[in-house]
């Protein structure tokens, strides 16, 4: 084979490496666009080494009488994406991280079913009445005589239990306790008005209105502490003057009220 035959066979083995582009190393993105230079147009991977460039342009200018020409290394390329190993082992078990901020509060749900009744229970223990309450009146005017008089009723306004005495004209307390009472009367024109409200035989507290033209309502009312038996009453007290009460047989001017307020254990 001729020189020239040998010379154009080595020129077409290097255009057919060019055109297939038989890659050795791959370059990054940023030498590839580096390399590049503005009107020329190159393949990303042809051999950027002047000398492997320079040799080539050579042998491609080259005259037959130039070859035989050595070709430069050409590096294979592996691509290394292929190339998995085995799964490794799971690792430890890290540490828990901080806990995050608490989420927004979620919306109501659904009403659930009604559930089943429950059993009843046990019986509770017997308990002791503890209520006490009167409320009595009269229709009847009441002039006093000598020294003390009670004061009685003749009608009944509440005494469910029996506490108010009305032949006697007292209360009698049935437990211990607290009670509160209130006496109102109407008085007489030109008589004094003079009334205690009595525990058992002492004078608790006063109602008093002096004579006048003019006959007026008066109030009086206490809290007392009672034992059980204890009695509560009102009596009119006379002195120099005449002492009375007015009421009519139409209304009521005069009322005698109480109840238990707080009871006490014996």
């Amino acid at each position: 084979m001729g020189t020239a035959a040998l010379g154009l066979l080595w020129a077409a083995l290097l255009l057919l490496l060019s055109v297939s582009g038989l890659p050795t190393e791959e370059p990054t993105s940023g030498e590839a666009v580096a390399s590049s230079s503005p009107g020329n147009c190159r393949r990303c991977c042809d051999s950027e080494d002047p000398t492997v460039l320079a040799d080539a342009a050579h042998v491609s200018s080259a005259s037959p009488s130039a070859l035989p020409y050595v070709l430069p290394e050409v590096r294979p390329y592996i691509n290394i994406t292929i190339l998995k190993g085995d799964k490794g082992d799971r690792g430890l078990l890290g540490s828990p991280g901080k806990l995050g901020r608490e989420g927004p509060r979620g919306d109501r749900g659904p009403q659930g079913i009604k559930g089943a009744k429950g059993q009843a229970g046990s019986p509770g223990s017997p308990c002791q009445r503890r209520f006490s309450a009167f409320s009595v009146g009269r229709k009847t005017a009441l002039h006093s005589s000598e020294g003390f008089q009670p004061l009685l009723f003749d009608t009944v306004f509440v005494n469910p239990d029996g506490h108010f005495d009305l032949a006697a004209g007292h209360f009698v307390a049935p437990l211990r306790g607290l009670y509160f009472f209130s006496l109102n009367v109407h008085s007489w024109n030109f008589k004094e008005t003079y009334v205690h409200v009595v525990h058992n035989d002492k004078a608790a507290v006063i109602l008093y209105a002096q004579p006048s033209d003019r006959s007026i309502m008066q109030s009086q009312s206490v809290m007392l502490a009672l034992a059980p038996g204890d009695r509560v009453w009102a009596r009119l007290f006379k002195r120099e003057r005449e002492n009375a009460v007015y009421s009519d047989d139409i209304d009521t001017y005069i009322t005698f009220s109480g109840h238990l307020i707080k009871p006490e254990d014996d």
